[in-house]
């Protein structure tokens, strides 16, 4: 599975974006793909998760009620809605997928394949 991340670029603070990921191979109900990001001199860290079957979603709590993940209207697609942005949101932001619902989904170790990262860049 490959996946290609976009949607990324330079907003000012208050502002949206939506980014989208597209898996080049099948996605299982049994997957789930998630959104991690990486700010400069700072760890990857985990954003949000979608469950491929049922559509559950879980969100880190800095970008809950701001941020929202869905399945995209394109087949093997995962969006992520993010608004009121802030400028700690800045980062190169990733898109993943976890082939096991049974790990912990918050961790990139339970992520098997990743995109190559999509830099949003929030001024004030």
């Amino acid at each position: 599975v490959q996946l290609q991340a976009s949607g990324g670029g330079l907003v000012q603070a208050g502002g949206s974006l939506r980014l989208s990921c597209t898996a080049s191979g099948h996605i299982f109900s049994s997957d789930a793909m998630g959104w991690f990001r990486q700010a400069p001199g700072k760890e990857r860290e985990f954003v949000a998760v979608i469950s491929w079957g049922a559509g559950v979603t879980y969100y880190t709590d800095s970008v809950k009620g701001r941020f929202a993940i869905s399945r995209g209207s394109a087949k093997n697609t995962v969006d992520l809605q993010m608004n009121s942005l802030k400028p700690d949101d800045t980062a190169v932001y990733y898109c993943a997928v976890a082939l096991s619902l049974a790990r912990p989904l918050r961790l990139e170790t339970s992520y098997t394949y990743w995109g190559q990262g999509t830099l949003v860049t929030v001024s004030s």
